[in-house]
């Protein structure tokens, strides 16, 4: 059997006790799979951290991902939990959200989510319960040592450290990734081989937590629409946008008026409330350098600069070569809309070295 994560319990006199986040999907179904076929003492937790009906979202409701992972922990012998993380939730990813997007900014409430109540919230949860372990269903590897170091999946297109790059050794050191060493495709065959119940549900996608909800209906139950002008980057008015906040950097939009060809947004004028737009392959949709905040480093201190490495600017992106001086990001070649509010993920080797804010 593959290694599950930073330790062998093999080599263990003492049983380790491990908390499972079960989601009910087919990715933490596997994981707990592999954790009591391992022999570690585990106990399964879903945890509730959006609740539409306390929010009126309109978001997915969490009852049928529960009952899925309630025959999860049936199927393979173990207990399963319901915790509550609604309050935390909303403080620490919604509310940022709003204000983030309010703001003009584009953020990504996953890593968020991962920084501050997956890893934050729930393992802190775990330990109080006196668990060793906070395991999760993440493409993603652990190598432990004096420092531990997050490394990519073995399935490069499911690899999930770009939303884990906020976590500090702290947390690593009392987290497992047992899927890290699979393919999806082998994590299906696996659910199909433990007979497991989700082995053939499909992956949802969309707000962590909240479900596949569009992003500007979701927006507009906080965010009003300000209407504005969309111009062009030669300065011409072009059209009438709804507010900032429900346009992202690179986003294409369409126009009224078959005469016009498709545009982007380029770039957003808070103080006029204008948005800047422009043709596809219009060079202000590119950058050669960024300037990054608040930057993480998953070693718990700052390498030497200036730092040759890679970057990726979005999930899944291709790694791009670059060179990091304090607070600022130097490309290789010119990248495509490089989002404020967004994270630049470094990388070293196959190693995940941290990121910080898109400015």
């Amino acid at each position: 059997m593959r290694e599950l994560g930073i330790i062998d319990v093999m080599k263990l006199k003492k049983k380790i006790k491990v908390l499972i986040a079960m989601s009910g999907g087919v990715d933490s179904s596997v994981a707990a799979a592999l954790l009591v076929r391992a022999g570690f003492d585990v106990t399964g937790a879903y945890m509730v951290n959006f609740d539409d009906k306390i929010d009126d979202l309109g978001g997915s409701c969490w009852r049928g991902d529960y009952q899925d992972a309630l025959r999860v922990a049936a199927k393979l012998g173990i207990p399963l939990m319901r915790l509550n993380f609604v309050k935390e939730y909303k403080k620490n990813v919604l509310d940022y959200m709003y204000r983030e997007y309010q703001a003009g900014r584009t953020p990504n409430p996953d890593v968020l989510c991962n920084k501050y109540i997956k890893f934050g919230s729930w393992l802190k949860k775990a330990k109080e319960l006196g668990f060793d372990y906070l395991a999760t269903g993440h493409y993603a590897k652990i190598k432990a040592g004096r420092v531990c170091s997050l490394q990519q999946a073995k399935d490069d297109n499911k690899d999930q450290t770009y939303f884990l790059h906020q976590l500090n050794q702290s947390q690593l050191k009392h987290v497992m990734f047992p899927i890290g060493n699979y393919s999806k495709a082998e994590v299906r065959k696996l659910a199909e081989k433990y007979k497991l119940p989700t082995a053939k549900k499909e992956e949802s996608m969309g707000i962590c937590f909240v479900g596949e909800v569009p992003m500007k209906k979701f927006l507009m139950k906080k965010i009003k629409i300000k209407k504005g002008d969309i111009v062009s980057t030669s300065g011409d008015v072009l059209g009438e946008h709804d507010g900032l906040a429900f346009f992202t950097i690179g986003e294409r939009i369409g126009l009224k008026g078959e005469s016009h060809k498709p545009v982007y947004v380029v770039g957003k004028n808070i103080k006029s409330n204008a948005l800047i737009v422009g043709y596809e392959n219009d060079p202000a949709l590119y950058c050669l350098k960024i300037k990054v905040l608040k930057v993480s480093w998953i070693a718990g201190r700052a390498p030497q600069f200036p730092l040759k490495c890679e970057v990726r600017l979005r999930h899944r992106q291709q790694l791009q070569k670059c060179t990091v001086k304090r607070g600022y990001v130097s490309f290789k070649s010119p990248q495509r809309a490089a989002t404020p509010g967004q994270f630049a993920v470094l990388y070293s080797k196959g190693i995940c070295l941290g990121g910080g804010v898109i400015s």
